[in-house]
């Protein structure tokens, strides 16, 4: 602790062979990342940016000591220059301490608080190794260390170490981690997600204030004889919209896994928004988050068996395995495809055997007796109260026109969603794919809220139109891992924003049919 290094051997020279140094260059070509750790702390690279150095003479430049200091995750395996491949062998370490204050007679306690590192490339022979020595030459009079993929190499790695004392404490420490310089971005997205809730909310109220109840009076007057034999519009297929579907197992069952992930998603957003969730405990997310998602099925299985009978069903235990296996099969399904490739590229970020093992005990030891628990009392449940009869021989569906088709709807209704929040998603995916860190939670559950009620906003109005239109309402493996894990996340979006759209908008038409007189 506290003691420099000029220059150190990591260990001998190493020659790499020819399909090693293929492997190096080609990885260096891909921008491959090396992470280390200190201290708990993930290496960073500094980068220095001078915003104003290409304009004015040289002496505005000279002036000009203004600079925009970033950090970079890790650092580069290497770097390309004219087709050719260069590979950091020498790494400057840059640990910053804070030194504790403590009583009079005792030792001073340090703590790191930064850690930086200076990748350099540097030819073998110029790095003069002795033993476990070398001498690292002046950055102008070294040539870098190439990589040819063509032939065998001969490579050294060595290191060296700075220690400089810092005032940064030991609370502040991953603040330059974490420290986002686009801030006004989001603002931005949350004013527009903000102007589409108030764009959906004028549209309900339209259809609600002025719409809704000309509908309902014209229904309910009974001085008009004629009108009250002739139905049209909405009330027109009062005895078929809460006919029940051809699958109503599988509807509740979804609709439940809905749940779920409705009830993970708000606690751990806002459990993170706390600051509870720190990013120096490594993994606590994503362990976080599959706890809540087993323990909240007891509240996935009440929500899907209280449904199943509302949709005259019988076989709850069938329907309660169904629940607890379907989303949950297919996520392990594809998350343990993509591991296998994983396993095969003999990748360190590959998830043990004997972890796969555990979430499957959780899985079937936890969860699935969590989600019989809730479907039993569902089911036993008085189901919901829908304020008009179904008819027993369903109506004939007329003809629409092309906008009104069910898929034109769809894309319609998930357009405004998508446009709440695309910009967080799009920080988001950033944070997953290019090795950066996402710990904006206020923001995303200011949107998180702001998604809910778009979704259920626009899901009354879509439905408002279908019930008007009388319509029926029943590399290989890095690609293969983004697809894969991407496939994963719209699934679990389509479920998480269905359940809140069939929720509002069955909620909405048992309002507004339990408002006319049914005879």
């Amino acid at each position: 602790m506290n003691q420099n290094k000029n220059c150190e051997v990591v260990c001998n020279k190493k020659k790499l062979s020819v399909t090693e140094s293929k492997l190096v260059a080609e990885r260096i070509q891909e921008e491959y990342y090396v992470h280390l750790i200190a201290d708990n702390l993930p290496v960073a690279t500094r980068l220095e940016f001078y915003p104003n150095r290409e304009a004015g003479t040289e002496e505005e430049q000279r002036k000009d000591v203004v600079k925009d200091i970033q950090y970079e995750h890790g650092y580069r395996l290497g770097f390309m220059d004219n087709n050719k491949f260069y590979l950091h062998n020498h790494l400057s370490f840059v640990l910053y301490y804070h030194r504790e204050r403590l009583e009079e007679g005792n030792d001073h306690d340090y703590r790191v608080v930064r850690f930086e590192v200076v990748p350099q490339s540097v030819k073998v022979e110029d790095l003069k190794p002795v033993e476990k020595a070398c001498t690292l030459p002046e950055a102008s009079g070294s040539a870098p260390q190439e990589i040819d993929p063509s032939r065998e190499n001969e490579v050294l790695f060595t290191y060296s170490v700075d220690w400089k004392e810092s005032q940064i404490k030991w609370a502040s420490r991953w603040d330059t981690y974490l420290t986002m310089s686009d801030v006004q971005i989001h603002w931005f997205s949350i004013v527009n997600s903000v102007v589409v809730v108030f764009f959906l909310s004028g549209i309900l109220s339209m259809i609600i204030i002025r719409t809704l109840r000309k509908d309902i009076a014209n229904y309910n007057r009974e001085d008009d004889i004629e009108d009250t034999m002739e139905e049209s519009g909405w009330k027109n297929v009062h005895g078929d919209v809460f006919r029940p579907p051809q699958y109503p197992m599988i509807l509740s069952s979804l609709l439940g896994s809905g749940i779920q992930l409705f009830c993970m998603f708000l606690i751990v957003i806002f459990v993170a928004m706390l600051g509870m969730l720190s990013p120096s405990s490594r993994g606590a997310l994503m362990t976080t988050a599959c706890f809540l998602f087993m323990f909240m099925g007891v509240f996935g299985g009440y929500f899907a068996g209280r449904l199943y009978r509302t949709l005259k069903g019988h076989r709850w235990k069938k329907g309660a395995f169904c629940t607890a296996t379907l989303y949950p099969a297919v996520v392990f399904g594809i998350c343990f495809v993509l591991n296998c490739f994983i396993w095969g590229e003999h990748s360190s970020g590959a998830v043990p055997f004997t972890t796969m093992l555990a979430l499957l005990c959780m899985w079937f030891g936890i969860s699935m007796p969590l989600v019989y628990l809730g479907y039993y009392f569902g089911f036993r449940k008085q189901p919901y109260d829908n304020p008009v009869r179904t008819n027993q021989i369903p109506r004939q569906v007329p003809e629409q026109r092309w906008y009104m088709n069910k898929f034109v709807g769809i894309l319609m209704a998930g357009i405004l969603p998508f446009g709440a929040m695309f910009i967080e998603l799009f920080f988001i995916f950033s944070a997953i794919w290019e090795n950066q860190f996402y710990y904006l939670f206020g923001f995303l559950f200011l949107v998180f809220i702001i998604l809910v009620v778009s979704c259920s906003q626009i899901s009354i109005v879509m439905v408002y139109f279908q019930l008007c239109a009388e319509l029926d309402i029943v590399e290989f493996i890095p690609s293969l891992l983004y697809f894969g894990y991407t496939a994963l996340m719209v699934l679990s979006f389509w479920l998480l924003t269905g359940t809140i759209g069939f929720y509002a908008a069955y909620m909405f038409i048992r309002k507004i049919y339990a408002a006319v007189k049914i005879d």
